[in-house]
């Protein structure tokens, strides 16, 4: 059992977990960062008529909030605490998916570069991933959810009904991030949105705590050339073989 600063972390998210019944499927979407899960996962959620649940930005709220109240990135026990007492919540606002913390719309502010780099690294802490896990399970374990992430399908519910790795060339992943930022009237450059892109890639893929990686049962879906409405039209194909093979 791993130590941090006093506190004991036995890693139960990392076990075997009780699969529920359920009569909606639980969708896992995972990726690098600017694949495009988030505009996927939204996409496919609302055509099922299921709840959308980005836990990147779960990740970003604690970066946020440790940001605000002045906590070390490497103070593994305050950041554990942090992440434990936020109640994070998912909603729409005329049409338009919002996250809150606290009550706090903090939708724009968790998608700063800044931001995402911190929460990059927060990411890498076990006393963290095992707060926001056990917050995710509560919240998909019903059924009738997307949930998008690095982890989805390995970590938090690797009894998904339905996996899938969604990837692009980082050039193009870049290009999205860049695009995306200078949309929201950023002054970022696409030379330095791209070495952002390859540093959190290279985190999220060395970590030693769930890093990112395929699930072997997951369906890989390169959209570097394809339209949002394409990837989320193969998603369907996808997910609908696996209602039939369930049956009734």
């Amino acid at each position: 059992m791993a130590e941090c600063h006093g506190l004991a972390f036995g890693a139960p998210w990392t076990r075997a977990v009780e699969i529920p019944e359920r009569e909606r499927l639980i969708i896992a979407i995972d990726g690098p960062s600017g694949a495009g899960k988030s505009t996927v996962g939204r996409a496919l959620a609302r055509r099922l008529g299921y709840t959308y649940i980005d836990t990147g930005a779960m990740y970003r709220t604690v970066a946020l909030k440790a940001k605000e109240q002045s906590i070390d990135r490497e103070d593994d026990e305050n950041l554990f605490r942090l992440a434990l007492s936020l109640h994070i919540a998912f909603s729409n606002k005329d049409g338009e998916p919002r996250v809150l913390c606290d009550g706090e719309d903090v939708t724009e502010a968790i998608r700063s570069p800044d931001i995402s780099l911190l929460a990059s690294d927060i990411s890498k802490k076990q006393g963290v991933r095992e707060a926001l896990v056990q917050k995710q399970r509560e919240m998909g374990r019903g059924g009738g959810v997307v949930l998008e992430g690095r982890d989805i399908g390995t970590v938090v519910f690797p009894y998904a009904e339905a996996k899938f790795y969604l990837d692009a060339k980082p050039e193009e992943r870049a290009k999205r991030r860049f695009e995306e930022l200078v949309r929201k009237q950023a002054k970022v450059e696409l030379k330095e949105t791209f070495e952002e892109v390859v540093k959190r890639d290279n985190n999220d893929m060395t970590r030693a705590i769930s890093p990112l990686r395929k699930a072997e049962d997951a369906v890989f879906i390169d959209s570097t050339q394809r339209s949002v409405e394409e990837v989320v039209e193969e998603m369907a194909r996808v997910i609908a073989l696996h209602a039939i093979k369930a049956g009734p």
